[in-house]
């Protein structure tokens, strides 16, 4: 099983409405987890007081006041194609697939992420120069987390 089949296993784990999968194919098992959030929001409802208080009139935020600058903007990010844990390099003696700087093109290997003891090289999708690299070695990364701000 190659690293595209494993992606889009992920992405239908992902899409579908199901906390995991285990496939076992020609000797090799695996097996996808998500936890399912179950954000179910309480509202809890105060009686009211004997005597009303009061009401201090509601204040919405300046409007006139301008969002931070984006740093991102003209910056092509490059996400997580999984959840796992990153790495920046093949192994801890071994120099960065990237840095900040570097020239990178479609096809290159930019990092690896270690999902479930599998470690899979992760190839650029984008061709430019690496801006800003936005997690750590050794950081857990979610699916869809930016790695990358690519020029």
């Amino acid at each position: 099983m190659d690293i595209k089949e494993i992606k889009r296993l992920i992405g239908l784990v992902e899409d579908a409405d199901i906390s995991h999968l285990s496939i076992e194919e020609d000797g090799v098992k695996i097996k996808i987890e998500k936890e399912l959030s179950n954000s179910v929001a309480s509202v809890v409802v105060p009686q009211a007081p004997a005597v009303a208080a009061p009401v201090a009139p509601a204040v919405a935020p300046a409007a006139a006041e301008a969002p931070a600058a984006d740093d991102t903007a003209g910056l092509t990010p490059i996400t997580a194609q999984m959840v796992g844990t990153y790495y920046s390099s093949p192994n801890p003696d071994s120099p960065a697939f990237v840095k900040v700087g570097d020239q990178i093109s479609n096809g290159q290997v930019i990092c690896i992420i270690e999902a479930m003891k599998l470690f899979n090289e992760i190839e650029s999708e984008v061709q430019g120069v690496v801006e800003k690299i936005c997690v750590n070695n050794g950081d857990p990364v979610e699916f869809g987390q930016t790695l990358f701000l690519v020029r």
